[in-house]
């Protein structure tokens, strides 16, 4: 039995009354969890319906794999699992379901590389009923403030280099951090980051919530969708949530490219540029931005579930959770291979975004700028500013981590 878990809430101590209650809750999850298996109601679990269970959840494993784990079960011989053999496996810890042992995957709560178009996580519905989501999202959200602060100043340098950088003005690391010190003292290096890191909890709530809206318009009862699915209802959360903050993303650009005294803050960047421009200012490049969530999400979530099934393929048949190590690397991965198919129409939004801001410069369309880009500088032009954003990278990744697990801790999540 999990002593562990047999604690009064009131006394920590453990009498008679609860121990039943205990004892019939386990059984009943036990016994909604074999129901959910035996869908064809045979009394009985088979390797195949293993397989087909697990791959409804997004997890692949072989026929063979799911056999080791019947052997484990099974006392008579048959290579099928009845509910007296189920209810009595040693193997099974009293989890609410089988989602749980998939749901330690978190993605994009945990990791934040200055680009928020990741697919949001699955929750349980144990964590919508407790808040513990919101938790989870608070220390998201804290661990991007600082995984930002902390890589600022490779997230201005990039900026700079998208919209500055060409032929005639090759910058390199080097020289764009002597020059950004040299016209505005280190303090200029952080640029842009206060309005980053305001949009944050906005972008993160917004998109979290029109997630959950969206999987009910789907009509899914599943708890955690297929990587379809998800793909799908996390590209359109992605585009409610950057469409109302959008203006925001603007406003960070034009900050990062600003000279010293030309603002004085926040608002005052706002004022002059509705004054000067227009409202419409505040949605230059919103085309290329909302295009590329597409490209992002669909090949971060795609690679991601790659390397997570390949991880439990191989490696998780006696541990279902992986090592910090792992979960970084699949991140990390992940998250590079999303930015880099989708950096020439970020390129372009920045250029955009920046048009009115840099003297001399026309103002041209999405297709404008593509073409002006390939006649000029050509398919190099469409990836300036990669080396910096591929730097801050890992050191992001690696901050916003440890970062999560501390205040996760502070506010009573659980690590398991």
């Amino acid at each position: 039995m999990h002593w562990i878990f047999l604690q009064s809430v009131h006394d920590g101590q453990l009498d008679f009354e609860e121990f039943v209650h205990y004892l019939q809750d386990h059984e009943k999850d036990l016994k909604l969890v074999f129901k959910s298996l035996d869908r064809k109601i045979a009394g009985q679990v088979n390797a195949n319906v293993i397989v087909n269970s697990l791959r409804d959840l997004g997890v692949h494993i072989s026929l063979q794999q799911a056999e080791r784990v019947l052997q484990s079960m099974d006392k008579n011989g048959t290579m099928t699992v009845d509910w007296i053999e189920w209810k009595k496996s040693p193997t099974l810890q009293p989890a609410e379901n089988i989602p749980e042992i998939i749901l330690y995957w978190k993605h994009s709560t945990i990791f934040d590389v200055g680009e928020n178009m990741m697919v949001p996580d699955e929750f349980t519905s144990e964590e919508h009923m407790t808040g513990m989501l919101w938790r989870h999202l608070v220390a998201g959200g804290g661990a991007g403030a600082v995984s930002r602060t902390c890589t600022a100043p490779l997230d201005r340098l990039k900026v700079l280099m998208q919209v500055h950088g060409s032929h005639g003005n090759n910058m390199c690391i080097m020289s764009g951090l002597t020059q950004m010190i040299k016209e505005g003292g280190m303090r200029s290096l952080w640029r842009g980051n206060g309005i980053n890191v305001i949009k944050i909890a906005p972008e993160s709530a917004l998109k979290f919530m029109a997630y959950e809206q969206i999987k009910r318009l789907m009509g899914s009862s599943q708890e955690t969708l297929g990587i379809t699915e998800r793909f799908v209802a996390g590209s359109l959360a992605g585009v409610i949530a950057q469409s109302t903050i959008y203006p925001m993303e603007v406003l960070k650009t034009r900050l990062a490219l600003r000279k010293t005294s030309q603002y004085k803050g926040i608002s005052d960047c706002a004022k002059q540029i509705l004054k000067g421009e227009g409202m419409t200012a505040f949605y230059k490049g919103y085309v290329p931005n909302m295009l590329g969530i597409i490209p992002y999400a669909g090949i971060d979530l795609a690679v991601y579930e790659t390397l997570k099934n390949t991880w439990l393929q191989r490696y998780g048949t006696d541990d279902a959770y992986p090592g910090v190590f792992v979960l970084l690397a699949c991140g990390t991965v992940s998250s590079t291979c999303g930015q880099l198919a989708s950096y020439p129409l970020a390129l372009v939004r920045t250029r955009m975004q920046a048009q009115a801001a840099v003297e001399g410069a026309s103002q041209v369309s999405m297709t404008g700028l593509f073409k002006q880009i390939m006649k000029t500088e050509g398919p190099t032009g469409l990836y300036r500013g990669l080396t910096p954003n591929f730097l801050k990278v890992i050191p992001a990744v690696s901050i916003s981590y440890v970062v999560y697990e501390h205040i996760k801790t502070t506010l009573g999540v659980q690590s398991r």
